[in-house]
């Protein structure tokens, strides 16, 4: 493996705690013998398109530094290469960092953490999910979920998770169920109404949801978690069990493995890693070992 290092950095991730850990990350790096070359970017294509050049330019590993947005921009890079990929999260979410076993907003623990890893040769292959040609880590949301991130991203104010917490607020006063086409592997059409049907890769999102609780980034299947139709009360009391991965036990809802989904539902968005798919019918297919991971 090369000696040089690609630091890729969000600066504004977590309100400027992007910008702040990128300097312990890479001492942590340098102090293991790393050289360290650091990658902005103007916007996201731009960073991508460098973090690209730097993946075919042979980088020993691509280490983002930021949240759970800058790790999936790094997962287009990497992704079916054999470059490891690195986590410094610093984020709101940190989903993916949190699935991996990685520190959350400790950037110098992190740091040694990856460049122990990568001094002793110590990584390992987890499963991606993709559709089309995007890549995701965590969870593939749709229907309630991902209209409170259409609402959310919508919102200039107040910002931050209370953001996501006025969105869905919003979204319970106008509470539906969605009628759903569901394939799995090929197999027969489920027609259902559901309030939200989540494809899990890993079992988190939205900054430790477990809604796909279960999920396990190296068996080569999805966790589909499906939550029927619901009312406004129903869903308030059992959306705090989500934090611990106990709704899974609920009678409405139900939880199906496969390696490849086809999703159709009208008015509805996709969402994965928490970046926008586009709408629905959405076809998803788990790959295994497609990354390669520098951590515990």
């Amino acid at each position: 493996m090369t000696s040089e290092i690609t630091l890729f950095v969000n600066p504004a991730a977590g309100r400027g705690r992007g910008a702040r850990a990128a300097q312990p990350a890479a001492s942590a790096l340098r102090a293991a013998g790393f050289s360290v070359r650091t990658v902005l970017g103007e916007d996201a294509p731009d960073a991508l398109a460098r973090a690209r050049s730097a993946v075919e330019a042979g980088t020993g590993a691509l280490v983002a530094v930021g949240g759970d947005g800058m790790a999936s921009l790094a997962l287009q890079a990497v992704a079916g290469t054999l470059t490891p990929l690195g986590l410094v999260a610093v984020g709101t979410g940190n989903d993916f960092a949190r699935a991996l076993g990685l520190p959350v907003r400790d950037p110098a623990a992190a740091g040694r953490v990856v460049a122990e890893s990568l001094k002793e040769g110590r990584v390992r292959d987890v499963d991606l999910g993709r559709v089309g040609g995007t890549w995701f880590g965590t969870v593939l949301a749709s229907g309630f979920d991902s209209r409170v991130n259409d609402r959310g991203n919508r919102m200039r104010w107040p910002g931050g998770r209370l953001t996501y917490d006025l969105a869905m607020l919003a979204e319970l006063a106008a509470l539906r169920p969605f009628p759903y086409r569901i394939t799995l592997d090929g197999g027969r059409v489920r027609e259902v109404e559901a309030t939200l049907v989540a494809v899990g890769n890993g079992p988190s999102y939205g900054g430790g949801m477990r809604i796909c609780a279960d999920a396990d980034l190296t068996d080569g299947l999805f966790d589909v978690t499906v939550v029927g139709a619901c009312s406004r009360t129903t869903l308030l009391r059992v959306f705090p069990r989500v934090y611990r991965g106990t709704h899974l036990d609920h009678p409405l809802v139900t939880v199906y493995r496969a390696a490849r989904i086809e999703l159709a539902a009208p008015g509805v968005t996709g969402y994965a890693d928490g970046e926008p798919l586009g709408p629905l019918p959405l076809t998803a297919q788990c790959v295994p070992g497609a990354l390669r991971v520098a951590g515990p």
